[in-house]
């Protein structure tokens, strides 16, 4: 079996249970999400991907808050989507939403069966558990539209957290194999755009990240991965 399908196998794993109580329990600790859907500011009639969509409780939040977007949502856990799935047809939004299964690092209108760009792409907290990030987000600057933005908001180096606070979160975040991804962030901080966004919260715990595809750089897929 091939390493994107183990991973497909792993989060159907992880979250075949989880899945029934992940909104309710996640709401304490993925901080920043609201506050990222909140400023996205997608141009009319935008298209916006949300990758890792999960529950798809953020897509249900920005066809609220953004309704002539034509939003899509993609995850490699075929749990997740049946649950994604159900909320969203409970929310009456069947026909403005999306799903496909798949891997970020494939990203690409064609997985919805469309062949038109991405206008936003949206990462929230899934970067820290996509074994090969860099050909995330690779892929997804290949799927933006020429006006697009890619969004990340997720765990941050956690290097300002207390050491029992941090060594904490750490065995937990372990447990649902999620792994900070402490390069990217640095390599973020580094950027000088003034296309690029960048907000870290309190104690590096998280950050929020808004840029084009000009101002987020290629990650050079020859660098080994981070495992997680």
């Amino acid at each position: 079996m091939t390493t994107e399908g183990n991973h497909a196998d792993l989060m159907d794993r992880v979250y075949r249970q989880q899945r029934h109580i992940y909104d309710l329990t996640r709401k304490f600790y993925l901080l920043g999400r609201d506050r990222m859907i909140d400023r996205l500011s997608p141009q009319p009639s935008a298209r916006i991907v949300e990758v890792g969509c999960g529950t798809a409780r953020n897509l249900i939040r920005l066809a609220g808050r953004y309704p002539d977007a034509k939003l899509f949502g993609l995850d490699a856990s075929h749990a997740m989507l049946e649950t994604a799935s159900i909320a969203i047809a409970r929310a009456g939004l069947s026909g403005r939403i999306t799903l496909a299964q798949g891997y970020a690092e494939a990203l690409s209108p064609t997985l919805f069966g469309e062949s038109t760009s991405f206008d936003d792409i949206l990462f929230s907290y899934s970067l820290s558990m996509i074994p090969d990030w860099r050909q995330a987000l690779n892929a997804a600057k290949d799927a933006l539209s020429a006006r697009g933005r890619i969004h990340i908001v997720d765990f941050g180096d956690l290097r300002n957290l207390v050491g029992p606070a941090r060594h904490a979160l750490r065995k937990w975040l372990d447990l649902f194999h999620v792994a900070p991804r402490e390069e990217l962030l640095s390599a973020l901080e580094n950027l000088r755009s003034d296309s690029v966004q960048l907000h870290i919260l309190p104690g590096r715990y998280a950050f929020l990240f808004s840029s084009n595809a000009e101002g987020l750089p290629r990650f050079d897929p020859a660098v080994a991965r981070l495992t997680q």
